[in-house]
């Protein structure tokens, strides 16, 4: 957590009561993070600490609604309630049903931290998962969240048939895995979360505090169900994607054990549960939630983001406040628009966060984020389009180049050592190494309120010189002879043409876009 630039520790209670004093939360992942923000919006539905309208909603931030309604339905649970992780018979946030079998079957505590794992397809020999070093018990319980909300798919270590059922081994992708979450991010930690909640009129479901708690019913594991329906925000929020179940130390104050399985599947409506998704067409042709990757940065795509706002501010639309995007479209412009280079009245920003797995291997975190400024959501889309077109089409031109250089300096090539040849000259890695400082100045000048042309035109220069000057690094290993001169002018030549292609961006070309 942060303080006025400082880190600090606090309770979820804690949280709750200085959220408009504490800056923000700050796991050791954005995944842990992310997963952390949504127990807390869990709590504030639970507690009734929602607004009902989209109206209401815009007031709520305007007017810094409290959250202390929240912070005191946790502070008041009774004590029949366990909200204890280390509970025997309601753990919080676990499956008490694993207990007799968690000393026999049960891994080590890196089995509960998503990066640790590894291949989820934990048949294979997993000798790292046996290692006995304790996790904190405060670490236990945010790798527990992060499982709920983020864990890959796969095969579990424990045992179907000595355990709970043959199903209980199949670990399907948690809510959140498989695309983009976006969190509208505020000032403080209270903005933030009052920023999130979706209004709420309805039912606000039941809060998962453990498997054997409440009177929300279970799956088992003797045969896959189909998913269940949401009762509701709290549920959604809350909800327990692991079947998990950990042992603690003696003295309490670390977990040495861990047994985790398949947890709950839910039926998920995109209108309800996904209101902060933005949509992409995949390689199959078909519209689905934008997703991570590792060979293409959120950055890339951050015009999606501005679009689903833009659209709820075209002329004709009735804005009903019903994502998160038509939301944020609610608030009002500026009447002046302040001066160039200095900040908005409101400060807001969007971070979109993804899990990059292959098959069942978690790889890494993708994050990024973007500003957001009201009555300015066509000139950032505008400005975040023509920035990733641009940086596409200087990519492609130093493809072409590096082809060009390959093509003079192999004459007689093996075909298989073709693709490592090119890439003695492909530096289009270094070219998306450096364009992602580029595109997020460009979108902080155009969020402060500066033309949007002029700012891409000094954008698209600043990229066609570095790209020149990262191929020109690239050629200076060619020989100085005359087939290595030819190859490097062969090179700089198909840069310069491709960058000033009619079909090139008009920025790049210096034209009216």
């Amino acid at each position: 957590m942060t303080l006025k630039g400082e880190r600090v520790e606090r309770s979820l209670v804690g949280l709750l009561e200085e959220a408009d004093e504490l800056l923000a939360v700050s796991g050791s992942t954005p995944g842990e993070t992310v997963a952390v923000l949504e127990y807390l919006l869990a709590i504030c539905y639970a507690s009734g600490t929602c607004p009902t309208t989209a109206t209401q909603w815009q007031d709520w931030i305007e007017d810094k609604h409290p959250l202390d309604q929240a912070a005191a339905w946790l502070d008041g649970r009774p004590d029949d309630e366990a909200w204890d992780l280390f509970h025997p018979t309601e753990p919080l946030g676990q499956n008490a049903l694993l207990a007799p079998y968690l000393d026999e079957h049960g891994a080590g505590p890196a089995q509960l931290v998503i990066e640790h794992v590894g291949d989820y397809n934990q048949f294979f020999d997993h000798h790292h998962l046996q290692h006995p070093a304790p996790l904190p018990a405060a670490e236990a319980f945010r790798a527990m969240l992060t499982q709920h909300v983020y864990g890959p798919a796969g095969r579990a270590r424990i045992s179907g048939k000595e355990t709970l059922g043959p199903t209980i081994t199949n670990l399907a992708l948690a809510r959140l895995t498989s695309r983009i979450r976006v969190v509208a991010l505020g000032s403080t930690l209270g903005e933030t979360l009052r920023l999130n909640l979706v209004p709420t009129a309805g039912p606000r479901g039941a809060f998962n505090r453990s498997w054997t708690a409440g009177q929300q019913e279970r799956r088992g594991f003797r045969t896959k169900p189909a998913g269940r329906a949401v009762s509701g925000p709290a549920d959604l929020h809350s909800y327990l994607g692991r079947s998990v179940l950990v042992r603690p130390t003696p003295d309490g104050s670390a977990v040495d054990r861990v047994l985790m399985g398949a947890g709950e599947l839910l039926d998920l409506q995109p209108s309800l549960h996904l209101q902060d998704a933005v949509y992409a067409v995949g390689a199959d042709g078909r519209r689905k939630p934008l997703w991570a990757s590792a060979s293409r940065a959120v950055w890339r795509d951050a015009h999606a983001l501005y679009a689903a706002v833009w659209h709820a501010t075209t002329p004709g639309f009735v804005n009903k406040g019903e994502n998160l995007y038509e939301r944020l479209a609610l608030f009002p412009a500026p009447d002046v628009l302040p001066e160039p280079g200095r900040p908005r009245s409101r400060s807001i920003s969007l971070w979109a966060v993804g899990l990059v797995a292959k098959q069942t291997t978690a790889i890494t975190w993708v994050s990024g984020v973007f500003p957001f400024a009201p009555g300015l959501e066509a000139k950032l889309y505008r400005a975040s389009k023509r920035g990733s077109l641009i940086a596409e089409h200087v990519a492609a031109s130093l493809s072409k180049a590096a082809y060009a250089a390959w093509v003079i300096s192999y004459p007689n090539p093996k075909p298989a050592d073709k693709a490592g040849q090119i890439a003695r000259f492909d530096v289009r890695w270094k070219h998306w190494e450096a364009t992602e400082e580029a595109f997020m100045l460009l979108l902080d000048e155009t969020a402060a309120g500066e033309d949007v042309h002029e700012c891409l035109y000094d954008y698209a220069s600043v990229l066609s010189t570095a790209a020149r000057r990262f191929l020109t690094e690239a050629l200076d290993s060619l020989p100085r002879n005359s087939r290595g001169s030819q190859a490097r002018a062969a090179a700089l030549r198909r840069l310069d043409d491709e960058l000033a292609h009619p079909k090139a961006p008009d920025e790049l070309q210096g034209g009216t876009a």
